[in-house]
């Protein structure tokens, strides 16, 4: 019995010390710094691709021959593949949008 208590105490003290240790760690995050290029339907764009990354994310893809095709590749691969809650009205235009403007 006494082991029993002096066990549930240790851990009740450990639970303590480690609530009172883990503090919040407080951070700011850089301010974003790239921008999606104008074009057509830069709203549609900017509404569904820069909740997940920033338009720096685009920039760095290597330049293509069949643009409209890559683009149409990575779009449904971040439908498909990443779940990206994109319509599918919005589909035509984020891909006429980057095979225009990138």
């Amino acid at each position: 019995m006494q082991r029993t208590v002096l066990l549930a105490v240790s851990f009740g003290l450990a639970a303590a010390l480690g609530s009172a240790l883990a503090a919040p760690i407080n951070y700011k995050t850089p301010d974003e710094v790239a921008a999606f290029k104008p074009g057509p339907d830069l709203e549609i764009v900017k509404g569904n691709c820069s909740a997940c990354h920033s338009a720096d994310y685009i920039k760095t893809q290597p330049p293509m021959k069949d643009k409209k095709g890559f683009w149409q590749a990575e779009v449904t691969k971040m439908i498909k593949v990443y779940g990206a809650p994109i319509n599918d009205a919005d589909v035509g235009k984020i891909v006429d949008y980057l095979a225009a403007t990138y």
